[in-house]
């Protein structure tokens, strides 16, 4: 698997019931903490909401995701949400949907309903879009081989994310995982590269 289908930006959509107000956020996200992040200006953002309920997933083993119902009965929010993102194939996306209590109980087929379809219409108000799978690196090497190297990193269609340039250079880049083998025959063919694989 050399690609990955995620989100392009953040989305807002709303699903009502019998007065309950379901709001859904959809993100695009890096790793757990920039999920933190949204949920925390969430919480503020609607600080008179009855639940903040969520679900995310990360990465491409399928096993970083979370769900949390957020005091809803067990197994009507959260799963519900995590449904939609994986019955579009995303990675890389979280899902909070904010709920208002609208007076009346709506059930666990109800809120089942509620919270998988809040979750469905945001999905359906975002373009997804396929990625390329980056697979980390950092490299050390001397000054004198500056240019070599960044034509190597252009040509094999690589990120650098971090560079010190000084008379010992250090950079850290994103290869694409279907160029990693191009990139490392490249590389390893100039006499005073290290390179190391970063987790």
């Amino acid at each position: 698997m050399n690609y990955y289908f995620t989100i392009e930006k953040p989305s807002i959509a709303e699903f009502k019931d019998r007065g309950s107000k379901f709001i859904a956020y959809a993100y695009p996200i890096k790793d757990i903490s920039e999920f933190k992040s949204y949920l925390n200006i969430l919480k503020k953002d609607h600080a008179k909401a009855v639940h903040h309920c969520f679900a995310y997933r990360i990465g491409f083993n399928d096993d970083l995701y979370r769900v949390n119902d957020d005091g809803e009965p067990s197994g009507t929010a959260g799963k519900q949400i995590l449904g939609q993102i994986d019955s579009k194939k995303l990675t890389n996306v979280a899902i909070i949907v904010v709920r208002y209590f609208g007076g009346t109980l709506l059930g666990v087929p109800g809120l089942i309903n509620a919270y998988k379809s809040a979750s469905s219409f945001v999905l359906q108000t975002i373009p997804i879009i396929q990625k390329p799978i980056l697979i980390s690196y950092s490299l050390q090497f001397d000054y004198t081989l500056t240019n070599p190297i960044m034509q190597i990193l252009k040509q094999t269609g690589c990120e650098v994310n971090q560079q010190e340039l000084n008379l010992f250079s250090n950079i850290k880049i994103d290869v694409p995982k279907n160029r990693e083998d191009e990139l490392l025959f490249k590389l390893t063919a100039i006499h005073g590269v290290d390179i190391k694989k970063l987790i």
